[in-house]
């Protein structure tokens, strides 16, 4: 497909409908009948998980009376009521969660973040009551939090914010108290506000009952329209805010001077400290500045290993950090144009976010002084280390329009020496548009286009490779080429009660790159359709499922077939909190290394099942044929094995078992090619809401590798913590060595968050 006629009838439909649709989000039946009139006091509450303070008495109060799941809008099993008030720094919500059955109450003193699986209370807030982005609250019985990022229909957990809770058992159900301060929020300047909230009580028993104060249409794929409004919030406009947020550590590791040889004596080194930290500056509620210096970029609790003794592609691992996180929804785009953590270490990075009522604006640069790459090809990525220092900058601008759509611009350019030496500095960038128009109730047309130009590092001792781009005369060695790339994403979807597909186009040229995302695959025309069909039977052993059919092909650019397969499958929401997921491979076909291999089809098997407070369990199975990608590549039967296991014997006492194991062999002659697998377990006490110890141990097969991770915490909030604690690497070399420690690490880190 010609890049440049898609890119210009994409964007002339964009305008079209950018015109035809209204510019403001379209207020929902719920959002006019449900509404709560915003009641202003003086004082701050005291939080107690009693609502013992007087103010509470004369909180506007509505009720939770419809359950949205199982049930479609029936009648609450379980009373909830919720109050609301507000002040001049904070916004308060009550509930009152009756209970028939308090024993029967699922809650754990756990980690924050750590809450989903037992009774919990959610208020959902759209500050914009534009229907495009919320920000949601979750309270269990024990005041432990959790707190994500709505965007359209996707939520992110690893959005954090201060905010405060205080909850209670009592005879007759439980109570809690939530304070969320403005400065933790982003809203309009405007005199008077309405936004638009959601309430849910979640009541895991037999099923995951959820009451809510508004009905839900289940034909409507627009969740967060389908809240009520709280009318009438008056006097927001925050004065400018300022956070500081230091920290300083100390640290000393040792290894040995060769991982592969146990004789080649292990080093100490020495005790090393470092200090750094960031500052926020919050002029009004619609923008925030946030910089940082030196900043402590390492992770407390390592990746865990993934099985990827068969990948031929990197492996992407979620963001942990917390400057990248906040504001991460700004940068995320259908092709994963920006991944910050190719912003391996910085030595500093700034970051710009304006929200106006359609236009958010978010600016983000860094000095990496370890810039990584990932070189994309047509059957594989490869992964490359490096100590260079390349200077980021990204840029985001997106208009939001009509109900859950929006039309955007996204760009980004890594350099690799001073960017005002453009013309002969290596450097990647890349820039495109991408949109979200939701018509008809329920369809969508989403996408992106993008171009990309890249002149390479010239350093073929960093990385060298005999391979071409493609059918291209250029090469994947580091050797100072200059060229440019084109991609398209366009997806089509239908989201409804009963049936639903998806229709799907992507299109990577060989030389499109992105050094500052996470893009492994190129040179490739890919076309795939799926659909559902769900249905909601009314008995005593499934609550729900849905019937689905998915299909794909995919070419390169010299328009050979690389990939054919159709899958089939059943979903089953059954009672004890378990669901089952079966589906099959009938049809499957991929030309790789030369070898067009057929007849590669396995079945797969998922289950995910939380019967009891103290118990929950999930496994996947994949078992039939699997191509060995190895140099010379075979048919295998094996099988893909992952068994998780969480068990909470005590209300402060959380262990977590994982077992992944892949095994594989030659389907003609049973030669074993591997055989392995990962074990880890974590183990977690926690002493108070803010207190833990935790121990996480794995065995890797694979490598013969143990790790060992003992860590003491006190997070007072998710900026505010105190960290002490250990990592150690062993490697079994064998009956003639044993098992040796290669590695090792402690550390002690002291971060305060400093609000103004």
């Amino acid at each position: 497909m010609n890049f440049v006629r898609t890119f210009l009838f994409s964007l002339g439909i964009i305008t079209v409908l950018s015109f035809a649709t209204p510019a403001n989000g379209q207020t929902s039946q719920n959002q006019k009948k449900y509404v709560i009139d915003a009641l202003k006091i003086d004082d701050d509450i005291k939080l107690t998980g009693t609502l013992s303070d007087p103010h509470w008495k004369i909180a506007p109060t509505v009720q939770c009376t419809f359950e949205i799941q199982p049930g479609e809008n029936t009648p609450a099993k379980q009373k909830t009521w919720v109050k609301t008030l507000y002040n001049s720094r904070y916004i308060y919500f009550g509930f009152i969660c009756e209970d028939t059955h308090p024993s029967e109450i699922r809650a754990h003193v756990t980690d924050r973040d750590n809450n989903f699986e037992d009774d919990f209370v959610f208020v959902g807030i759209d500050t914009y009551e534009d229907n495009q982005r919320g920000y949601e609250f979750a309270v269990n019985p024990f005041g432990i939090q959790s707190d994500l990022l709505r965007t359209q229909n996707n939520e992110d957990p690893s959005w954090d914010a201060v905010w405060y809770s205080k909850a209670a058992i009592n005879s007759k159900g439980y109570i809690v108290e939530i304070a969320i301060p403005f400065q933790s929020l982003h809203f309009p300047s405007a005199e008077t506000q309405n936004w638009s909230v959601m309430f849910v009580r979640n009541y895991p028993r037999d099923s995951r009952y959820q009451n809510s104060w508004t009905p839900v249409d289940r034909n409507d794929p627009c969740i967060i329209c389908q809240s009520g409004t709280l009318k009438g919030l008056k006097g927001l406009q925050a004065t400018g805010s300022i956070e500081v947020l230091p920290y300083a550590m100390g640290f000393q590791a040792g290894n040995l001077n060769d991982a592969d040889d146990p004789n080649s004596g292990f080093v100490n080194g020495k005790v090393n400290g470092r200090v750094g930290g960031g500052i926020k500056y919050v002029p009004n509620p619609s923008l925030s500045v946030e910089a940082v210096v030196n900043p402590d970029f390492s992770q407390v609790e390592s990746d865990a290993t993934q099985v990827s003794v068969n990948t031929t592609f990197a492996i992407f691992y979620p963001e942990k950090r917390p400057f990248f996180l906040n504001g991460a929804d700004q940068f995320t785009t259908q092709v994963t144009d920006f991944y910050s953590r190719m912003i391996n270490n910085p030595l500093a990075a700034a970051k710009l976010i304006e929200k106006s009522q359609h236009l958010t604006i978010a600016y983000l640069s860094a000095e990496d002084r370890n810039s990584p790459f990932i070189v994309p090809g047509e059957e594989g990525s490869s992964f490359v280390e490096s100590s260079l220092k390349s200077f980021s900058n990204i840029l985001r601008a997106k208009y939001d329009f009509g109900t859950q759509s929006f039309i955007g611009v996204l760009g980004t350019a890594r350099n690799f020496s001073n960017p005002r030496e453009w013309k002969t500095s290596a450097h990647n960038y890349t820039g495109g548009i991408d949109w979200n128009l939701l018509f008809g109730g329920n369809y969508t047309f989403l996408g992106q286009a993008l171009l990309s130009d890249t002149k390479e590092i010239a350093d073929t001792s960093l990385f060298s490779d005999n391979g071409f781009f493609g059918n291209t005369r250029f090469t994947k060695t580091f050797d100072g080429e200059t060229y440019g790339g084109t991609g398209v994403y366009a997806q089509f979807r239908r989201d409804a009660r009963k049936y639903s597909f998806q229709l799907k186009y992507q299109d990577l040229s060989p030389t499109f790159q992105a050094q500052s995302g996470f893009i492994t695959g190129n040179n490739f025309r890919l076309i795939s359709f799926s659909n559902s069909y769900a249905f909601y039977p009314v008995n005593e052993l499934i609550d729900n499922g849905n019937v689905f059919a998915d299909g794909n092909v995919q070419f390169n650019y010299d328009n050979v077939r690389k990939d054919r397969w159709a899958t089939v499958g059943l979903f089953l929401q059954m009672k004890s909190q378990t669901s089952v997921t079966i589906q099959y491979l009938p049809y499957n076909e991929e030309l790789f290394h030369g070898v067009r291999f057929s007849g590669i089809n396995r079945g797969e098997v998922q289950i995910n099942s939380s019967p009891t407070s103290s118990v929950q369990i999930s496994a996947d199975a994949q078992i039939g044929r699997f191509i060995y990608r190895a140099d010379n590549p075979s048919l295998g039967t094996g099988h893909v094995l992952s068994l998780n296991l969480t068990l909470k014997p005590a209300s402060k006492l959380e262990l977590d078992l994982s077992y992944a194991r892949s095994r594989l062999s030659d389907f003609f002659s049973d030669t074993l090619f591997y055989d392995g697998y990962i074990a880890r377990c974590t183990g977690i006490y926690q002493f108070t809401n803010d207190i833990f110890v935790r121990l996480i141990t794995q065995y890797d097969k694979f490598n013969k590798v143990i790790e060992a991770d003992p860590l003491f915490s006190y997070k007072l909030n998710p900026f505010t913590i105190f960290y002490a604690g250990s990592t150690h690497s062993l490697t079994d070399f064998g009956s003639q060595f044993g098992i040796r420690q290669t590695a090792r690490q402690f550390f002690i880190k002291l971060q305060y968050l400093w609000r103004e």
